[in-house]
């Protein structure tokens, strides 16, 4: 590979990214993209240098890996355009790539939405009209996803998924939203990914960058920081860590001071770039692979067959309404069918539609949570199923729910959905108190609705078998 163009002049020169990280805001920036690239920083930004990460000096040739944990709005993803356009455009990759090949910069998003922000930014670069004036000379082509260049390079963005960014040869990549990265099918999504990524970089020697707002004291985000931060860490990898406002000192202060006055514990994490204290994953992946039976999505009603029901009704908003059914077979919790309606539908209709299943598998009572108030009550009990209000909390579902799990007694359906949610289900040690918790991620767009339904099922039948073998005796 051939620089054509130092990190330092593509970040100052106006012909290339200068008018994208324009001004004193972006001095950290600049600094830690520069001394990535192992190229002499001036005493001012080796200070900047030593405070984001703990390091004195800058690394004496490039680095392998940089990861940047960063609080919201710190600037992430235009600089990850940034450093993705510049392997992608200022980069002569011929040497390692054979004739005809095209090699990639995948940019890979925690989301769709974030993965249009960041292909946002790659339009600006390279727009014919606006861009860079010597970058979009250089623009082939533009899809939904991919700007082509003729460099031989298309830079990629998408959400992050471990299978589709296997094969491929990569020149560069960027994970933005690292510790966010979620699947269906993993509790270490991060790590499926990063894993299947840099075998794609292993035959250019190109650079990967992590960039992350912080969570949990978990994943490869954390596992980066807690290895390798600091002047003991691996050379060839760099980390630095900030608050927001560090990165972006444009943020308003009184915005900051408001978040931390609504949620300090939140705020730390989202603005002030600190991990999150006392969050641990509830169930492994290889538990959950083991208690899944294969290829069954549901199982039909079999007469001499006693089953226990459990609903979780919407308490509105994006909350779906569910309901399981399960049985017990000898020490074994078997789960048989699962129902899941989104907001949408008349709840009215969704209580006959459940209560038709219900009786179908025999049932004339469900148990389900006080959430929703009286109306569950009173809708089930006008289809003849008697709603039965839960004494344990969702907390106490899991928690209850995760021996049966551990001992490999509980039988679940091959549901990916279901198994998102298990999956994604996290432990955490509530401030003040000390009391664990077990809930879904605090995080937009995590839901267990399907998961609460199918745990409380599942133990409602292990509680109505223990409580059928004692009354025989």
């Amino acid at each position: 590979m051939k620089r054509l163009f130092s990190m330092r002049r593509a970040l100052t020169d106006p012909q290339l990214f200068g008018a994208m990280l324009e001004g004193d805001t972006w001095a950290g920036w600049k600094a830690l993209l520069i001394a990535s690239q192992g190229e002499e920083l001036r005493p001012a930004e080796r200070e900047v240098l030593l405070s984001l990460t703990g390091r004195e000096h800058e690394p004496s040739e490039p680095v392998d890996e940089l990861w940047m944990i960063v609080g919201r709005r710190g600037g992430k993803t235009r600089a990850g355009a940034v450093f993705a356009s510049y392997f992608a455009a200022l980069c002569d990759w011929s040497d390692v790539l054979a004739p005809g090949e095209r090699g990639t910069v995948p940019i890979m998003s925690a989301s769709v939405a974030q993965a249009r922000k960041a292909l946002s930014y790659l339009s600006g670069i390279f727009d014919p009209r606006t861009g860079s004036p010597i970058l979009r000379k250089l623009r082939t082509g533009e899809t939904a996803d991919t700007v082509s260049l003729s460099t031989r390079i298309d830079i990629e963005v998408r959400p992050a998924n471990w299978r589709t960014i296997r094969g491929g040869t990569a020149v560069a990549a960027v994970g933005d939203e690292v510790a966010f990265w979620r699947s269906d099918f993993t509790t270490n999504p991060d790590t499926e990914i990063l894993n299947a990524v840099r075998p794609a970089l292993a035959t250019t020697g190109g650079p990967l960058l992590c960039m992350s707002s912080p969570y949990a004291r978990k994943g490869e985000v954390f596992e980066a920081y807690r290895r390798h931060y600091g002047p003991e860490g691996d050379p060839t990898i760099l980390v630095a860590k900030a608050a927001s406002k560090v990165m972006n000192p444009s943020l308003s202060d009184r915005f900051i001071a408001k978040e931390y006055a609504r949620d300090a514990a939140v705020a730390r994490a989202e603005w002030g770039g600190e991990f999150r204290d006392g969050i641990e994953s509830f169930i492994s992946l290889d538990v959950v692979e083991e208690c899944t039976a294969t290829d069954v999505i549901e199982r039909p009603p079999s007469s001499g067959i006693r089953y226990s029901a459990f609903v979780d009704p919407s308490g509105g908003g994006a909350d779906a309404m569910t309901l399981a059914i399960a049985h017990q077979e000898g020490e074994r919790v078997v789960l048989d069918a699962v129902r899941e309606e989104h907001p949408g539908t008349s709840p009215d209709a969704v209580v006959r539609q459940f209560c038709g299943l219900l009786k179908a598998y025999g049932i004339k009572s469900v148990t389900g949570d006080r959430y929703a108030g009286e109306w569950p009550r009173e809708r089930f009990r006008a289809a003849e199923i008697t709603y039965v209000v839960s004494e344990r909390s969702k907390s106490e579902i899991y928690r209850d729910f995760l021996p049966i799990l551990n001992s490999r007694n509980a039988v679940l359906l091959d549901m990916p959905q279901l198994r998102k949610q298990l999956l994604s289900l996290e432990r955490r040690t509530t401030r003040g108190t000390g009391r664990d918790i077990i809930d879904h991620p605090t995080m937009k767009g995590a839901h267990d609705d399907l998961i609460n339904a199918a745990a409380g099922a599942m133990l409602m039948t292990k509680q109505s078998k223990s409580t059928y073998n004692l009354a025989a005796f």
